[in-house]
Order: structure tokens, then C-alpha cells, then sequence
């Protein structure tokens, strides 16, 4: 009884070993998963879910300006910004370019999106806009998932 105990404590040391390698393809999986979720998000005006994707800590940098929103903040913002638009395409131009840190815990993707939508204009009339997006996305590996610590993007 006495070597399977010891077998076993040995297995859960080593098995819980902080610096082992990561499985990058299924981390790979996981975020461009994620990516991906962001497209449906905003096509079909999930805002909570949306949110819920970015982290407590979450930074954004955007025209010129850095915020930390709190997650009461992101879901107001994307709720207006959702409930304001038509998506028409939320579309990747190349597959995002995805990298890892050596543990495996932090991620970036680089993103290169055309966004085709619609509103409503002043008058009343539907307007349309087209917009080539670029961004970075860094993600960390927590308890709980991946979540979305910094975002920061640029359009033409």
C-alpha cells in the first residue's frame, strides 16, 4: 500500500508542476475560440457576454486615449454602441496572428478586421460605414479561463 501512496504523491507533485509545458495547441484553439466568439457577440448585440470576456484589470488604449472601464462600464458602452448599429460585416481579413508567452499563461492576438454598418443618421435616414480595423489583443490564463486584459486598436 505504502509504493502506491508514493506513487501517487510523486504523480501529484509532478503532475501539478508550474513550469511544465502548455499544450499550445489547444491554448491556440481556445483563444482563436474566443476570437472568433467576438464576431457572434457583436453580430447578434451580446453585450453581456462581450464584457464578460474582459478582465477586471482590462486596459484598453483607443484614439488616443488609455481607460480601465470597469465591467459595469464595457456593457453600458457596447449595449449603446450594439443597440445602435446593424453589423453588416465583422469580418478578419487575414486568420489573427496568435503568440504565447514560454508558461503559456499570456497570449496576444493581432487582428486585421474590415467592420461594414449600419445606422441611423440625424434626419432619420440609414447611413453606412466602412471601417479597416487593426488591433492587439493580449489575453492571460486564469482559474476561470481566458479573459481579455488589454486592447489597443487603430482604424484608417
Amino acid at each position: 500500500m505504502k509504493p502506491l501512496i508514493l506513487i501517487a504523491t510523486l504523480f501529484f507533485f509532478f503532475g501539478c508542476d508550474s513550469n511544465a509545458p502548455f499544450d499550445k495547441e489547444q491554448a491556440t484553439q481556445e483563444v482563436l475560440q474566443l476570437h472568433h466568439a467576438q464576431r457572434d457577440y457583436h453580430v447578434n448585440k451580446k453585450a453581456e457576454e462581450f464584457a464578460r470576456l474582459l478582465s477586471d484589470d482590462h486596459i484598453s488604449v483607443n484614439r488616443g486615449l488609455i481607460s480601465r472601464p470597469t465591467y459595469e462600464e464595457n456593457f453600458q458602452r457596447f449595449t449603446n454602441y450594439f443597440n445602435s448599429v446593424e453589423f453588416i460585416k465583422w469580418d478578419d481579413l487575414v486568420e489573427p496572428v496568435i503568440r504565447f508567452s514560454d508558461d503559456g499563461k499570456l497570449a496576444y492576438t493581432i487582428v486585421d478586421k474590415e467592420v461594414i454598418l449600419q445606422y441611423e443618421g440625424e434626419g432619420g435616414e440609414v447611413l453606412q460605414d466602412t471601417t479597416h480595423f487593426a488591433w492587439t489583443a493580449i489575453y492571460r490564463k486564469g482559474e476561470d479561463g481566458w479573459k481579455i486584459e488589454h486592447v489597443a486598436s487603430t482604424n484608417e
